[in-house]
């Protein structure tokens, strides 16, 4: 039998891309429950707005992963290898906290219900951990881009399912059920571990410590991205870019409520139409950066951003026109995607070809700062100045992102970015 022609995918490659959409799918599943759906959640049991903003500070797992990411490196399961091992144990402990959160009450245990959040939250950032280290070590450098839209698009799935189907199967069965049903899903994410192949990978022996590891890992590249002209701009444009989404989008869900939504027109407007804009809004910033390059399609998508950001207090003023809220949220889904794609393509252009994975999680953990920590306020200012101005207030929050964008496109164009990394 002849052998596959260069670059030809085989029938095992198919099968991991398969693999890697199930990953996908339970990588995004527990994201919308200890964000979002647990907001609404929240919010239609009348908690306070001050409480369900505290929820945006549930994420700092995602934040911070890097810091315990070294621990799935080193210590190896004693069971179906390293890769494999620690991703059914923390996915299995994914699906038990999700359990747990379903039989919560945040109407008379609001605390119980937070803290069982977090602990969602800490399982999903591990399980991200392991199933980047396992799509990276099982994909040729020519299979990445598949496999990672692979990903995206189990990601995708996943977080309509837990976001507007949950909504959806609330209104019939209650939140209690309705969350609970997703650790069952969460099982998807184990039995894919179990049927997939170890990654065959030859490490070297490191005789050096914990503290030598952890310079050769994390302060060298540190060293070499914040040596550069123009890092610091850099990183306060990366922490300050998502500033006004990440208020917005903390208080939606009770926003919704305010306006005399029901949770089935939520769940409507979320659905699938949202996911199409989304999908759609990718393949547009795709073909944005190849067309007119990063630093124009970033700022083209900055702008769209704050014009979406803008549509919410038309919503709060004229809450009863037909259809509204499914136009602003397929608005939002597709801006949303549209910018991510071009803010990720900039990200990765500041990584340096030797230090690519260090740099790229740290900076992708400095992305999501501001819904992880500020944001944590948004229920305090939406309830002491009213949801109209504080959608204001977000888009206001949006501008000192694009003045920084405009300085780094004179002064630092992302074009540029090898010729910096070498100075």
């Amino acid at each position: 039998m002849d052998a596959p022609a260069r670059g030809a995918m085989t029938r095992p490659d198919f099968g991991r891309l398969g693999l890697m959409a199930v990953l996908g799918f339970s990588s995004g599943l527990p994201w919308a429950l200890s964000g979002p759906t647990l907001r609404l959640w929240m919010a239609s049991e009348h908690v306070a707005l001050g409480l369900i903003g505290l929820t945006a500070n549930i994420g700092l797992a995602y934040l911070l992963k890097f810091v315990w990411a070294p621990f799935f490196d080193e210590a190896k399961p004693p069971f179906f290898g390293r890769r494999r091992g620690w991703l059914i144990t923390v996915q299995l402990a994914l699906a038990l906290s999700i359990a747990a959160l379903g039989l919560s009450d945040p109407a008379r245990h609001v605390w119980l219900s937070l803290g069982l959040g977090a602990l969602v939250a800490f399982c999903s950032a591990s399980q991200d951990i392991i199933i980047d280290a396992w799509r990276i070590e099982s994909f040729a450098p020519r299979l990445q881009g598949a496999a990672l839209a692979c990903e995206v698009w189990g990601w995708r799935v996943a977080f309509l399912v837990s976001n507007a189907g949950v909504i959806a199967l609330s209104v019939k069965t209650g939140w209690h059920v309705a969350v609970a049903l997703m650790a069952v899903l969460a099982l998807l994410g184990p039995l894919a571990a179990l049927v997939a192949p170890e990654p065959q990978v030859r490490r070297e022996v490191q005789p050096a410590g914990v503290a030598a590891r952890f310079a050769a890992a994390v302060r060298e590249p540190l060293q070499e991205f914040l040596t550069r002209r123009g890092a610091v701009v850099a990183i306060a444009f990366i922490i300050l870019f998502r500033l006004g989404g990440a208020l917005g989008a903390t208080m939606l869900g009770p926003f919704y409520l305010s306006l005399g939504f029901n949770r089935a027109a939520i769940a409507v407007a979320s659905g699938p139409i949202s996911l199409f804009c989304g999908l759609a809004g990718t393949g547009l910033g795709a073909l944005l950066v190849m067309r007119l390059g990063v630093g124009r399609a970033l700022l083209l998508t900055a702008l769209l951003q704050v014009g979406a950001l803008c549509l919410y207090p038309v919503l709060g003023l004229f809450p009863h026109l037909p259809h509204i809220l499914l136009v602003i949220s397929a608005v939002e889904a597709f801006t949303d995607a549209f910018s991510d794609t071009a803010f990720l393509s900039y990200m990765s252009g500041l990584c340096h070809p030797e230090h690519t994975a260090t740099q790229y999680a740290l900076l992708s953990s400095l992305a999501p700062l501001a819904l992880h920590t500020i944001a944590g306020l948004s229920g305090f200012l939406a309830a002491q100045i009213g949801f109209v101005p504080f959608f204001v207030t977000a888009a206001v929050a949006a501008l000192p992102g694009i003045l920084l964008l405009l300085v780094i496109l004179r002064a630092y164009p992302p074009a540029d970015r090898r010729a910096v990394a070498a100075v």
